[in-house]
């Protein structure tokens, strides 16, 4: 990947690589639960957030932010109450935040 190119730390680089993998399966998981009904709004609500501060966590770890730590706590935060939310539904989607989000958590504190 292009991350290892410019010089991050391996903590970062996993804590990109997870972040926009996590931002991905978010997008996909809100976007799938919006045709399921009001019974998704939380899941929807946490993996917008998930999507929002994990995208925003790479960007800032690339550019070597002095508040990448801080967003890195936060996205760690938001990860594990989304996957734990996600655990709880039996879609495709859901179980695939679920999976890898806790994986998001654990780099992003490593990093912080």
């Amino acid at each position: 990947m292009a991350v290892q190119q410019i010089g991050l730390s391996d903590e970062m680089e996993e804590c990109v690589d997870t972040c926009i993998e996590a931002a991905e399966v978010c997008e996909w998981c809100a976007d799938e639960c919006a045709d399921h009904g009001e019974e998704m709004a939380e899941c929807i609500r946490l993996c917008r957030d998930v999507a929002d501060l994990a995208s925003l966590c790479a960007r800032l770890c690339v550019r070597d932010s002095e508040f990448n730590s801080q967003i890195a706590e936060a996205c760690a935060d938001a990860c594990e109450a989304c996957a734990e939310e996600c655990e709880q539904h039996d879609h495709d989607h859901c179980q695939a935040c679920a999976e890898i989000l806790p994986r998001c958590a654990e780099s992003c504190r490593a990093m912080a």
